[in-house]
């Protein structure tokens, strides 16, 4: 099988489950901005970092298969479990299992300073946040399309990887 088709040549893709959609369709440009963020959680994981963090990274990936089911598909195909309350909860734990062992803020962060891997981590949160913006766009548009929990779940991993950036900044020696 041929990695090319040229059938997206004009502009427009398949869809899974049929149809066809302009490459540059709300629900597109989600997946492509949860496809993003994927592969800069991948990126982050390619860094030095703590162990933890790398195995709650990989745990976070293997759930986007999800999200990204969610946005694109008309409905949830068998054999992938939606987002739902227990995802959500899981990254609060994370959250806040990792900002206990912060020093509270006390000023804006600039992204940087520290080590690459909390760098890396600041870049995915930015672009978790460009996702999450793209989702309400969706939402506003196709209301069906966007659960309450998948929206909670995008907006919860953004917190996650602003404080995993600030734990791998403490561990580079950076205290902010």
């Amino acid at each position: 099988m041929k990695i090319y088709t040229r059938n997206g040549d004009n502009g427009e893709t398949d869809l899974p489950g049929g149809g066809r959609a302009a490459k540059d369709a709300p629900r597109l440009e989600v997946c492509g901005e949860l496809d993003e963020l994927d592969c800069l959680l991948g990126l982050a994981r390619c860094e030095p970092m703590a162990e933890n963090v790398a195995a709650l990274l990989e745990s976070i990936q293997r759930r986007m298969t999800a999200v990204r089911a969610e946005v694109v598909f008309p409905s949830v195909p068998p054999g992938i479990k939606p987002i739902g309350a227990s995802d959500i909860e899981d990254l609060e734990r994370a959250i806040d299992r990792h900002d206990a062992e912060l020093e509270p803020l006390r000023e804006f962060l600039v992204p940087g300073g520290g080590g690459r891997a909390a760098a890396v981590l600041h870049v995915a949160r930015a672009v978790c946040r460009r996702a999450e913006r793209r989702l309400v766009s969706l939402a506003r548009a196709e209301p069906s399309a966007v659960s309450p929990s998948l929206s909670a779940y995008v907006n919860r991993l953004s917190d996650l990887l602003f404080v995993l950036a600030r734990s791998e900044n403490g561990r580079a020696g950076n205290k902010r």
